[in-house]
């Protein structure tokens, strides 16, 4: 009888095989034959699961937005029912900053990922909706409930996390600038 196959499982060896090149030696590396390569599988098979570069990076970029996902909803489980805006916010924030080895990997993949989509407005809708979504749930977290002044929290994580992963500023440096903006905004 012939082994059922996990198409999902492949899709994402696959998908986590491309983010480790990417990772490691950029975007500009990543190809069927080097994605193959590092997944230990045929070119063919790569292929067979995507027919094209664009679909491929479109879902390695779902599996960096789940990973993300997941690591923010243990973080704000870990809190507890109704914890404080500020306390939630922050949570939410430190979560998604690159201070640790697996989401400095997430982030150097999210950062080519980003710089990929920027000339190809195709692969953008979902990044849209997300953004839209996280400036929204940022805004409902503010005493003043600003879409602006959420979507400059917003620039600053993503900021602080270009900075944390070109190593210009410590963990230490980054969060101290986070605390320092959280508390202007919840004075």
């Amino acid at each position: 009888m012939p082994r059922k196959v996990d198409h999902q499982e492949r899709r994402t060896l696959i998908a986590d095989a491309l983010m480790r090149v990417a990772a490691e030696q950029g975007l500009e590396a990543v190809s069927l034959r080097h994605v193959a390569a590092e997944a230990g599988v045929s070119a063919g098979m790569v292929q067979h699961y995507f027919g094209t570069k664009d679909e491929m990076m479109t879902f390695a970029l779902d599996v960096v937005r789940d990973r993300s996902e997941a690591r923010v909803s243990a973080a704000v489980q870990a809190l507890g029912p109704s914890p404080a805006p500020r306390l939630l916010l922050r949570t939410l924030l430190t979560s998604l900053l690159p201070l640790d080895d697996d989401s400095r990997a997430d982030g150097r993949v999210a950062l080519a990922f980003l710089a990929y989509t920027a000339v190809r407005p195709a692969t953008t809708p979902a990044l849209r909706e997300d953004t839209a979504r996280m400036v929204g749930f940022i805004a409902s977290l503010l005493p003043d409930g600003s879409p602006a002044r959420a979507a400059g929290v917003l620039a600053l994580m993503e900021g602080l996390g270009l900075y944390l992963l070109g190593g210009q500023y410590s963990d230490e440096q980054a969060l101290s600038a986070l605390d320092t903006q959280l508390d202007l905004l919840f004075a």
